[in-house]
């Protein structure tokens, strides 16, 4: 199956239903269709053809979810890149792409001219005008379902990004797999505002056009006007990172949305006052923790979070996995023993796997070995045979020769009172290596140093001593990026400010 045809289906089954609402233009389904097709004929007239890469860069909402589906019509290859690039790392996807077309709105034309390739480069205004002037569709095309339909980049944050090229067939199965493990209704509305650079923001959009639901587009998240929208327009299921739950909640308002009973989260970890906050607000019919990646969009499903807060949950609907040693040279036919942490692995076999980075054979033969992706998560299965995710492999701390992983820290300092956010990383120490630190971010109104020096008492009081941060430092945020992974990287190199410091 193929996203053009996908759509189109769509349309002939409910040509009158609102696909496309909030921030923009409000469309049904045969209007999409329509408009769909136009932009396509825009992007041909701009010389884009089939296999051709076309660089997105823009905010969301409707032009962008427009616009990736008018390159599927093409057979052309979608390929949004994050709006928080800076101009070297906009110049090497560029580059790296051989985008044949870049488009980018008026916030971010600057950049992509500065990139080097003005030649290519069009707005978002332009392609609208030309769309507006076509008097007929170009030639239909079909793709295959192994055509490439989209190329993802990774956010570099070990390097530089990696392109993440998905076919047709593994974007739609993704997308019937999210509906069904998510348990999605018929027509259900959905709140668009997660990037579509990300596979998140992706999914969201095409689980919204398989279920014939009305995607509700925001350009960029502000949580009032997301409460307006899911009020509004009767949001009915969220799929978003758990720090924007946080923010939903603060507002004061989430609980007056009647028509909300669907969620599911993924991108971090969610700690379980934050569940348990959503599941007394809400009462949600359906609450799933999705474990997954660009690569491979689902590893595993936590079918019932408000039963087991923060459980990984088993493989899904089109998944196999397994649990190995966390040694890079493991093999993927040992598991580890029952209780015991492992490494998960994932087969490529899934339908909605990748088929390998884009020109890196260097990533492929570390993140891929005997028809098995490394993930390189970390994960403990408990007695029924479900998933806990404990941590990374690059993100274990090595203090006085002992191995310590940040989320379990994590997990119980985030029930601290005084503080609203944690990170956990290894900062040099000449005694102990590393030493546990505790970056903190403090409750609304609290004095930062009271809050680290609560922060600690806490620490000692449900940790045991090896697991005890030696630091806690208040800072105003936790550095993340923009599908909220928590980037901890930046607090080891020390780009940070303290607010306030406690030492054991």
């Amino acid at each position: 199956m193929d996203l053009v045809t996908t759509l189109r289906w769509a349309a002939e089954r409910n040509p009158e239903r609102t696909a496309v609402a909030g921030a923009g233009r409000r469309l049904t389904y045969r209007e999409w269709d329509a408009r769909t097709d136009r932009l396509a004929a825009a992007l041909s007239a701009n010389g884009v053809g089939r296999g051709d890469r076309v660089a997105l860069l823009m905010h969301g909402g409707e032009q962008l979810a427009s616009l990736h589906l008018a390159a599927q019509k093409l057979g052309a290859v979608s390929v949004p890149l994050s709006t928080r690039f800076g101009v070297p790392e906009l110049t090497y996807c560029l580059d790296d792409a051989d985008a044949r077309l870049a488009i980018a709105d008026s916030a971010h034309a600057d950049r992509v001219a500065e990139a080097g390739i003005t030649d290519r480069l069009r707005t978002v205004a332009e392609i609208d005008a030309t769309a507006q002037r076509q008097d007929a569709p170009v030639a239909a095309v079909t793709p295959q379902a192994t055509d490439l339909s989209v190329m993802l980049y990774t956010s570099g944050t070990t390097g530089k990004p990696k392109g993440v090229p998905r076919t047709h067939g593994a974007e739609h199965s993704a997308a019937v797999a999210h509906v069904m493990q998510t348990r999605q209704r018929q027509g259900v509305a959905t709140l668009g505002v997660m990037p579509l650079f990300h596979t998140m923001g992706l999914r969201t959009l095409l689980g919204s056009i398989v279920v014939g639901g009305t995607w509700v587009g925001q350009p960029a998240f502000d949580a009032e006007e997301s409460m307006h929208l899911i009020l509004d327009e009767r949001i009915g299921s969220l799929y978003l990172v758990p720090t924007i739950y946080w923010s939903l909640l603060r507002t004061g308002r989430l609980g007056g949305a009647g028509a909300l009973d669907n969620l599911a989260y993924a991108g971090a970890a969610m700690t379980p006052s934050l569940a348990e906050q959503l599941v007394e607000e809400l009462a949600p019919v359906s609450f799933v923790n999705h474990f997954g990646s660009t690569e491979i969009y689902t590893f595993t499903i936590g079918p019932d979070v408000a039963a087991k807060p923060g459980c990984a949950g088993r493989a899904g609907l089109f998944s196999r996995v397994r649990l190995i040693a966390p040694d890079a040279d493991a093999p993927v036919d040992e598991q580890v023993k029952p209780g015991e942490q492992g490494q998960v692995i994932v087969s490529m076999e899934s339908v909605e796997a990748f088929g390998g980075y884009w020109q890196r054979p260097d990533a492929n033969a570390r993140a891929i070995r005997e028809g098995w992706y490394h993930t390189g998560d970390l994960a403990v299965a408990d007695d029924d045979g479900d998933l806990w995710v404990s941590g990374r492999t690059d993100d274990m701390i090595n203090s006085g020769g002992e191995n310590v992983y940040p989320d379990e820290i994590e997990s119980v300092l985030a029930r601290c009172p005084e503080i609203d956010d944690v990170c956990v990383v290894g900062l040099p120490d000449e005694r102990w290596g590393h030493a546990v630190s505790a970056f903190v971010v403090p409750a609304r109104g609290a004095d930062p140093m009271v809050a680290a020096e609560r922060a600690m008492a806490f620490a000692r009081e449900h940790l045991p001593s090896l697991k005890r941060p030696k630091r806690v430092i208040a800072v105003d945020e936790v550095p993340r990026s923009g599908v909220g992974k928590t980037l901890r990287r930046t607090l080891v190199a020390g780009d940070y400010r303290a607010r306030g410091e406690f030492r054991a």
